[in-house]
């Protein structure tokens, strides 16, 4: 009986092991396979397969509006209170009355408001990457705030043609009454809602990680799994970059609402990693966005908008054109495009059109403005390969659970 018994045990233990080591062969077969499929998603690109990147890209696509279709239709009741509250907007909006002036002034605030938000989140979400506004749009619209404050001794720009176009009011200022406060309120509210929607951008993570979390499935996304692999790998972290991954996530997983609010306070590039930590703890999704919302529109805002409006202070620009024309052999030539654009600048404040000062184009200006289409198509490149690579994923999704059927 002993010896039986004995017996019994040893082959459940063989048993054991060998569904043990099937069970690892599997998973590293998947994994192994996992990769292969990723590696040929990220080769599904315009510049080395555009007929099926477009082709995948439409596809993707009319799935998406199909989708988006259904939800819609599942709630009819909340669009048809929305088409309802929608027309009788327009209703005030054509209807003649002395409620017109009030009409103009919020329809002009909320699309200059839903203008910046939509910046901020274009900025944050990207879809793969970051169409990065603030370099392009808000930092030159505050810098050039600030140099017609400086210029004008006043931030009192006659609306309209403010803010599409900045002149200098017509009364007279004495010189040196402009204060640093003053320009802060005036780019204030732009500021703010860019802000906003950087906030809004960093919910994806948070999102993707907490269902992720609820369902127990694992995302093929590449944050989450660096995020896990780095929880299995906490105490072997010897590199410098997985040792700041690590205090980022012990700082929003063990503070909380405090920590997420410091991370989110500071230019930082690892915060997507502090939303997937947020969402695969289950932090309340109003701890991670009130504290996301008051760290990137309010405190992180002010510090990014305080620092332009020093760099571009008079003082600090006349200085730095002063010092680009000492540069050796260069330097004179170098000094000329910027001072005539600050010239040119001026006298477009000043309504001075008959200045014999050369109205052409700056090769500054000509130069940022191809920066910013290259950006911009760039970043629509970018979301054309990573919805094309969606739809591959679907594909080697379906292929995969078909498989499994047989």
């Amino acid at each position: 009986m002993a010896e039986n018994g004995t017996d019994c045990d040893q082959r459940r233990i063989r048993m054991s092991k060998e569904q043990h080591n099937g069970n690892f062969t599997d998973s590293s077969m998947l994994s192994e396979r996992k990769r292969r499929e990723r590696e040929e998603r990220l080769n599904i690109v315009l510049w080395k397969k555009p007929l099926v990147t477009l082709q995948y890209f439409c596809l993707e696509t009319l799935i998406n509006l199909k989708e988006w279709t259904i939800k819609l239709w599942r709630r009819r009741g909340v669009l048809v209170c929305v088409l309802l509250a929608l027309a009788v907007l327009t209703a005030m909006y054509y209807i003649e009355g002395a409620h017109q002036q009030y009409v103009r002034y919020m329809e002009k605030k909320f699309f200059w408001c839903a203008y910046w938000v939509g910046l901020g989140i274009l900025s944050s979400v990207g879809l793969g990457t970051g169409l990065h506004t603030f370099l392009l749009y808000l930092g030159p619209h505050i810098a050039s705030v600030t140099l017609a404050a400086y210029e004008c001794n006043s931030v009192n720009f006659p609306e309209p043609p403010y803010p599409d176009q900045i002149i200098c009011p017509d009364e007279e200022t004495t010189e040196g009454s402009i204060s640093l406060w003053a320009i802060i309120s005036k780019v204030r509210l732009e500021a703010c809602m860019w802000g906003a929607g950087t906030a809004i951008g960093e919910l994806p993570p948070y999102f993707m990680a907490r269902a992720a979390r609820l369902s127990g499935a694992e995302p093929d996304d590449e944050e989450y799994q660096e995020f896990e692999e780095m929880l299995e790998h906490a105490e072997t972290a010897q590199d410098f970059a997985s040792r700041a991954k690590l205090a980022v996530q012990n700082l929003v997983q063990k503070v909380g609402f405090f920590g997420i609010l410091a991370c989110a306070s500071i230019p930082n590039p690892l915060f997507d990693l502090a939303g997937i930590t947020c969402g695969h703890f289950l932090v309340p999704f109003w701890t991670f966005f009130g504290a996301t919302l008051i760290g990137k529109a309010v405190i992180k805002m002010h510090i990014q908008k305080l620092f332009v409006i020093i760099t571009f202070s008079k003082h600090i620009v006349e200085q730095m054109v002063a010092l680009i024309g000492a540069i050796p052999s260069i330097g004179p030539s170098l000094q000329k495009p910027f001072q005539e654009y600050l010239e040119a600048q001026r006298i477009k404040l000043h309504h001075k059109s008959d200045s014999a000062v050369p109205q052409g184009e700056n090769w500054l200006s000509w130069i940022f403005e191809k920066l910013v289409i290259v950006m911009v198509c760039y970043f629509i490149l970018s979301i054309i390969n990573s919805m094309a690579q969606s739809y591959a994923k679907r594909l080697q999704q379906k292929m995969y659970s078909e498989e499994k059927t047989k």
